[in-house]
C-alpha cells in the first residue's frame, strides 16, 4: 500500500502498486504520465492538462490490472506478511483474507491488534523497522 518508492529503493522486484506512485505524475486530461520533477505552478502535461500525483485517493478505483495482479499474487502466496497497517482500508485488507482462505501462512507484524489478527498464524508486536529484520535473520 505504500506509495512513497521505499520498496523500490530497498531492491524489491515485482512491486504492484496498488495505490500507485507519489513519485509519477498524471495528467487530468490525457492520462499520461511523467516522472519526476516538472517545473510551473501548478505543473502542467504536454498537452496542457494539469498534472496531479500518480496516486489512488479515497474513493477512486484502484487500477484494474495491477489489482488483478494482486488477487493473483494472493491466492499463489505461501506466506502473506501483513505489516504496519490498520487493516481498516478495503479493498486492499480483502487480500489477507483471500490469501489465508487460498492456504497462505499469514505473518502480522504490528504495533497493535487489528480487525485481521485473528486471520494470523503469527503475530508479531512491536515496530516494522525493528521487527522485519528479524524475520530474515
Amino acid at each position: 500500500q505504500n506509495v512513497d518508492g521505499l520498496h523500490d529503493r530497498a531492491g524489491s522486484r515485482n512491486v504492484l502498486k496498488i495505490h500507485g506512485d507519489i513519485w509519477i505524475n498524471r495528467c487530468v486530461d490525457c492520462g499520461g504520465e511523467t516522472r519526476g520533477d516538472v517545473p510551473g505552478s501548478p505543473p502542467r502535461c504536454v498537452c496542457g492538462g494539469l498534472l496531479r500525483p500518480g496516486v489512488v485517493w479515497f474513493g477512486e478505483p484502484l487500477p484494474p490490472q495491477v489489482w488483478d495482479a494482486s488477487e493473483r499474487a494472493s491466492r499463489r502466496a505461501g506466506v502473506f506478511i501483513v505489516a504496519g497497517t490498520s487493516a481498516q482500508v478495503y479493498p486492499a485488507a480483502g487480500l489477507v483474507p483471500l490469501a489465508r482462505a487460498c492456504g497462505a501462512k499469514v505473518i502480522e507484524v504490528n504495533l497493535e491488534e487489528t480487525p485481521l489478527s485473528s486471520l494470523a498464524g503469527f503475530s508479531l508486536r512491536g515496530p516494522c523497522g525493528e521487527v522485519l529484520p528479524e524475520l530474515v535473520l
